[in-house]
């Protein structure tokens, strides 16, 4: 059976009726590099290979990690990184705008039929836009930024099909909890996930690109959603061009029906992911009155516009409770801006925030401000593993913005609704 991930291969291979397992050369559109992965990585391989990027207009390269760059050691990463843009003549350089995989879409880079990588594991976001974007690693990206050509074995296609409409405030970080707790972190056997159903259709783009990014904790290699025309008019609102057959792309299917499995959103509840894995997810009222320390609201997944909008829906004419820090790290800067313009940064430094740069920050580690021995965290980020944020003994929760700014208010993990008068 042709499925979405079939067709978009077939695409960038040149290969008409593919099968799952075939192993193919395709053409890439676009690759995709931040300062951690990239030139850092890449130059020296490039370097003895005595080659120059294939095409400087299908690359990508963001400073995301990185920043701010507040020691020697990350200031020669980024001056390498830039003399590395400078010398390949590339013009798609994003310096300190935010997240790799916020600012891609938001400057038209993704759209339907692509075929891209990233030198990130979250890079499957991409495939919220009808495009096949997955992550590789620093010698694979090597070879692409030599040649444009990538091999790919075809994926099976599992079908996540979501019926009905959420709740209020329920969101797709709920929606990808309790899927990451009904097949687990390895349920998706690294082929392609793809979601579908009239939930999906009703998201926004930014909530769909959640289910998309997190479809890494899946364990999938892509994570897609068949483009529409909310995807069209997203992209043409960021400058991007839309295929004239994107309709061809408006694929929803598995290989079998043993590859589809049905979730009600009607019925879904706000979810909190106990420490150390998105999969130990249930209820956030079964964690009820558990206390923390600092709530997060950051990284690609949960810090875009929608995000800060939503966190700012709970704590307008509130504050946070005296013994939990609320720090917010906006996904990009286009989004803080926005979001600054619309009065939503005002409601979150009036409920106490703390404001921290536009980049990957405490969910990946980096920078100075990360979580400190001991201290417990509800995280509004797409993984909660041991160690990941700060030192070893700190634990994660992983939550929806709305279920951390409401448990922010009350100073212990609680179900958004109780606070906002829906439970």
């Amino acid at each position: 059976m042709d499925t979405l991930a079939k067709a978009l291969i077939s695409r960038a291979s040149g290969q008409s009726k593919l099968r799952v397992d075939d192993v193919v050369i395709c053409e890439v559109d676009l690759a995709m590099i931040h300062d951690s992965g990239g030139p850092r990585r890449v130059k020296p391989i490039l370097d003895r290979l005595q080659r120059q990027v294939w095409d400087k207009d299908k690359i990508v390269v963001v400073t995301d990690h990185y920043v701010p760059a507040d020691n020697a050691e990350t200031q020669a990463i980024q001056a390498l990184t830039k003399q590395w843009v400078q010398d390949q003549s590339i013009d798609k350089f994003y310096d300190e705008q935010g997240i790799c995989h916020v600012v891609l879409p938001e400057r038209g880079h993704l759209g339907p039929g692509l075929f891209c990588v990233g030198g990130d594991s979250h890079s499957p976001t991409g495939g919220a836009f009808g495009a096949y974007m997955f992550g590789i690693g620093a010698t694979e990206m090597a070879g692409v930024l030599a040649t444009g050509e990538i091999w790919i074995k075809v994926p099976e296609t599992i079908l996540m099909s979501w019926r009905n409409q959420l709740s209020a405030y329920v969101t797709a970080k709920d929606m990808m909890l309790a899927m990451c707790r009904k097949i687990g972190m390895g349920g998706g056997r690294y082929q392609a996930i793809q979601y579908a159903g009239q939930t999906i259709q009703a998201l926004s783009m930014q909530e769909r690109m959640t289910l998309s990014n997190m479809a890494a904790e899946l364990g999938a290699q892509a994570g897609l959603i068949a483009p529409d025309e909310a995807t069209v008019a997203f992209v043409q609102a960021a400058g991007g061009t839309v295929p004239a057959n994107w309709r061809d792309f408006q694929i929803e299917a598995a290989e079998s029906a043993e590859n589809v499995m049905q979730f009600d959103a009607a019925s879904l509840e706000p979810q909190i992911a106990a420490p150390h894995s998105p999969e130990n997810a249930d209820a956030a009222d079964a964690f009820r009155n558990i206390s923390f320390d600092v709530a997060y609201i950051g990284a690609c997944t949960g810090a875009k516009y929608v995000d800060l909008a939503a966190a700012a829906e709970v704590l307008k004419g509130r504050r946070i409770a005296k013994n939990v820090t609320l720090k917010v790290a906006p996904a990009s800067l286009r989004d803080q801006n926005r979001a600054a313009q619309d009065g939503i940064m005002q409601i979150l430094q009036d409920a106490g925030a703390e404001f921290l740069a536009n980049s990957c920050g405490i969910c990946a580690g980096y920078g100075e401000d990360r979580l400190a021995e001991n201290q417990v965290c509800l995280s509004s980020t797409a993984r909660n593993f041991k160690g990941r944020m700060g030192a070893p003994s700190s634990q994660v929760y992983l939550a929806s913005p709305y279920t951390v700014a409401a448990s922010a208010v009350t100073g212990r993990l609680s179900d958004p609704r109780q606070v906002m008068g829906g439970g």
